[in-house]
């Protein structure tokens, strides 16, 4: 008899995705949506961070981070969208274009290997998850306790790249700094030591919430897209699109104070001085001395990065596994 697997295998085989592309799916995913949303990355971190408000009181004011005060305060969270276009004007008109895309060789660093673990683990764990523990059925809980564990086993990983791409963004002036990372690296080493690397590591922990509201969401999204009757693929495609973006929207609208305090944990000191040195320390210190709505610097910036680019990585996501299990 022949040892060769049956057709119904071969077919079983080929409409179920290599474990390993999740793996490239997500990396290139990642760095696509990474290099056409840098510019609002930058200005987020600036805007999260309390160096950049010392420098620029005149933040939240009409003429943004140039410091032409022409009225009252913002009036409104729709403001903080003008506020962004603003501080994207400033940095190029003094800093340089390049200015623009500061950290983006350790965000696309970081970002490769984050969404290729985030993805990896993600996709390749719900399937054991519902396997193992539900019959092989998936649901929110198996997807909830896949997207915990891939956002633990992310954040753990690339903490350390974050932090030195946090550290370049807040480098105001230097023409130099995108070329400064190994020198950024040299001197968190020398400063701080191994430690140094892991400073946001308990925010990015908190995060963990945030990609697994955004991954539950999302899959109840694509789910309800799919089962719409009288779409077309191009429909479909673009409710896909929608369902991501919006799962991000929701899921950052709910988390977003845990990145503000995640940037101030990985600043640098000043004078030797380390002025926030734990996650509760942080919090408390933040709403003491700027008030709770702190905790939102950068939303508009953060929103007008993330959405568009969700909807980009998971359309390059979905678009290769829909292409694997049809090869």
């Amino acid at each position: 008899m022949s040892s060769s697997p049956s057709h119904a295998a071969i077919r079983k085989e080929v409409g179920k995705p290599s474990p390993w592309l999740h793996f490239v799916a997500g990396g290139l995913g990642g760095m696509c949506g990474a290099i056409v949303t840098s510019p609002f990355d930058v200005v987020k971190t600036r805007l999260q961070s309390d160096l950049f408000r010392q420098k620029h009181p005149a933040i939240g004011m009409v003429g943004g981070a140039g410091g032409v005060i022409m009225g009252a305060p913002r009036p409104n969270l729709l403001y903080n969208f003008v506020e962004t276009g603003y501080i994207i004007r400033d940095i190029y008109r003094e800093e340089s274009f390049r200015a623009l895309f500061k950290g983006l060789g350790p965000t696309l660093v970081g970002v490769i290997p984050a969404r290729s673990i985030n993805f990896f683990t993600y996709g390749n764990g719900k399937r054991i998850i519902a396997d193992k523990f539900n019959n092989g059925q998936e649901n929110s809980w198996v997807h909830l306790s896949a997207a915990a564990v891939a956002g633990i086993a992310t954040g753990t990983a690339t903490n350390p790249i974050w932090v030195v791409k946090t550290r370049l963004q807040l480098a105001q002036g230097d023409k130099k700094v995108l070329g400064g990372s190994w020198i950024c690296i040299t001197k968190i080493l020398r400063e701080e030591g191994i430690r140094g690397f892991y400073k946001g590591l308990s925010a990015s922990y908190l995060g963990v919430t945030e990609t697994t509201i955004q991954w539950v969401l999302y899959e109840r999204l694509k789910k309800l897209n799919a089962s719409l009757d009288g779409h077309g693929p191009i429909s479909q495609w673009a409710g896909m699109l929608g369902s991501a973006g919006t799962a991000k929207m929701v899921a950052s609208l709910i988390t977003y104070p845990h990145e503000v305090l995640r940037t101030r944990l990985r600043q640098p000191s000043i004078n030797g001085v380390i002025k926030y040195t734990g996650l509760w320390q942080t919090l408390r210190l933040v709403i003491a001395e700027e008030g709770a709505r702190t905790l939102y610097s950068g939303l508009s910036a953060h929103l007008m990065r993330v959405v568009p680019n969700a909807a980009v990585m998971f359309f390059i996501y979905e678009g290769l596994i829909n292409w694997s299990t049809k090869h």
